[in-house]
């Protein structure tokens, strides 16, 4: 019996990896080699290569008919696709069709994970109404400003055990370091068992990411696994010694009816926490510390006018933002931008290249903290799905950059500094730095 259900377990996983990687790869990088814009940008890997299709995107039209998919660059159309009740997240291969039910066996057995139900990512209403309302209660804008003088407590110990006179990659030693321990701590994680919050994080990271190869596929679904295992300890832990921690109060949260969130639900609400809330606040860090150095004078205003801080974080987001696209699939026969979209169709909305419609942004390419509408990106998404986040990956973005900034005013990067290669997520690997020249 043992042998059997390990047998399905890697037909499934195989037939995973077939469907919602290995036969989408294969396809765009054919579209891609015959020039196809939306295929090109997936394959891109050079951040001017993927700023040069951003453009070649938006001069196509405001939502651009590729080989597989409808792409858009254009801030407006992404809004309207983002928040359009015709467009729901996740994959449809059609009702009752035989890779409909292949793909519902493969997937059924899927380790918990931010792209598999009941994720919050892929959850429509009315269940994602009644999910979001419970997780919203407990991850509020008020919630998040009271982690904001352990936020600073947390960022400066880090800093603290920094020798300012040792070159340091500041990805590994701070920028990482801060939103795991916040996560961590959010979740009720133990001192001791940070690090595997680390390791899942980031061994769960390129899940976004489609056309994975079969090694890193494993590697994901590997962490995905041990990810819950560990949760399943962590959950009934929890139910049993409750603390003032966000996760416990979740454990406990009731609707309206009285219904609370079943294990499953709180599983990847805490998946979602540490992918959303972590992966994503690292790339802010990362990108912002870059900017900031790149941009000596943009630095020198922040330090003139403080008060530019939030302004300055948003505008972080906004030139380099963590998130590079998302998407959806139109669950009936619709129209967006005067273009009509068949049922099935799948709409890539370029987040990153939102950011930079210069239909809505003065100079979008130029890095400007003192940016009167900054505040107006897509990072965080919009409509029902926008991000639960945005207020802490806000807070921990300008105490983390701040306080680094003024600890050390003359930090300079090394060479060496390398970005990640995750493709949906958007970050630094490593920031080579001396602290103190």
């Amino acid at each position: 019996m043992r042998i059997r259900q390990d047998v399905e377990q890697k037909v499934a996983g195989s037939l995973r990896w077939g469907l919602g990687h290995a036969l989408p790869r294969t396809a765009i990088r054919g579209s891609a080699k015959r020039g196809d814009l939306h295929g090109r940008l997936v394959e891109a890997t050079d951040t001017e290569e993927t700023l040069e299709l951003f453009e070649q995107i938006r001069a196509a039209g405001p939502l651009h008919r590729a080989k597989f998919a409808f792409v858009t660059a254009s801030q407006p159309v992404v809004k309207e696709v983002l928040t359009s009740p015709d467009m729901r997240t996740g994959v449809d291969f059609g009702p009752g069709g035989p890779l409909s039910k292949v793909s519902a066996w493969a997937f059924r057995s899927a380790p918990i994970g931010p792209l598999t139900p009941p994720s919050l990512l892929v959850t429509e209403p009315p269940d994602h109404t009644r999910y979001r309302k419970l997780v919203t209660r407990v991850f509020s804008v008020r919630a998040v400003q009271r982690l904001r003088e352990r936020t600073q407590e947390i960022a400066d110990g880090l800093l603290d055990g920094l020798d300012p006179t040792q070159p340091v990659d500041l990805v590994t030693t701070y920028c990482a370091q801060l939103p795991v321990t916040v996560i961590a701590e959010i979740l009720g994680v133990p001192q001791r068992d940070h690090h595997r919050v680390l390791r899942f994080g980031t061994g769960a990271a390129p899940s976004l990411d489609l056309g994975l190869s079969w090694g890193v596929f494993r590697d994901v679904e590997r962490s995905l696994v041990e990810f819950e295992d560990w949760l399943d300890e962590h959950l009934a832990h929890v139910r049993r010694h409750p603390g003032d921690d966000l996760f416990s109060q979740l454990v406990t949260a009731r609707d309206d009816d009285g219904a609370v969130l079943d294990d499953a639900e709180l599983k990847a609400t805490a998946g979602l926490v540490l992918a959303a809330g972590f992966e994503t606040t690292v790339n802010l860090l990362g990108n912002g510390i870059r900017l900031l150095h790149d941009h000596p004078d943009q630095l020198a205003a922040l330090r003139e006018q403080p008060a530019l801080w939030p302004n300055a974080v948003d505008e972080v987001l906004r030139h380099d933002p963590p998130v590079l696209l998302t998407g959806r699939m139109a669950s009936r026969d619709t129209e967006i931008a005067g273009v009509t979209v068949p049922r099935g169709a799948m709409v890539t909305t370029l987040l990153a290249g939102a950011n930079r419609d210069p239909d809505v942004f003065v100079d979008p390419h130029v890095f400007d903290v003192a940016r009167p509408n900054a505040g107006e990106h897509v990072s965080f998404s919009s409509g029902r799905h926008y991000c639960l986040g945005a207020a802490l990956a806000r807070m921990e973005g300008e105490v983390g950059l701040r306080t680094l900034v003024d600890r050390f005013p003359d930090l300079r990067l090394e060479p060496g500094s390398r970005r990640r290669t995750t493709r949906i997520l958007r970050g630094y690997a490593t920031l080579p730095s001396v602290l103190a020249p």
